[in-house]
């Protein structure tokens, strides 16, 4: 079963970027034929809301919401059932600081 893993950070907790990096777990995930795609996703100022209202297209700068957590990447990973996902969230370094939502494709 294929899940995506959002990668979540607060901006506004300092994290050392050696504890950020995820290259040995990329490294590992990797190994273990687990991890599809990865990919960083710039700061969530640079995000642009869209909304279709009627005919009406509206736009906001930034993300849905007002806040200090933003989603700063995604890795797309394949494993045997959620037990396998959760462990492999477990050990993405953003996990100790920040939060992976682990979410199921929708396959059918």
């Amino acid at each position: 079963m294929r899940y995506v893993m959002f990668v979540c950070d607060n901006e506004s907790v300092g994290v050392p970027m050696e504890d950020a990096d995820p290259e040995s777990w990329v490294r590992e995930m990797d190994a273990r034929g687990v991890r599809l795609q990865g990919m960083r996703l710039r700061s969530g100022g640079d995000a642009t809301t869209v909304r279709v209202r009627g005919d009406e297209v509206l736009l906001s700068d930034g993300p849905f919401a007002e806040t200090k957590e933003w989603i700063g990447g995604l890795d797309l990973i394949e494993c045997d059932n959620l037990d396998e996902a959760i462990e492999i969230a477990s050990k993405h370094p953003s996990a100790r600081f920040g939060w992976v939502e682990v979410r199921p494709l929708w396959e059918g």
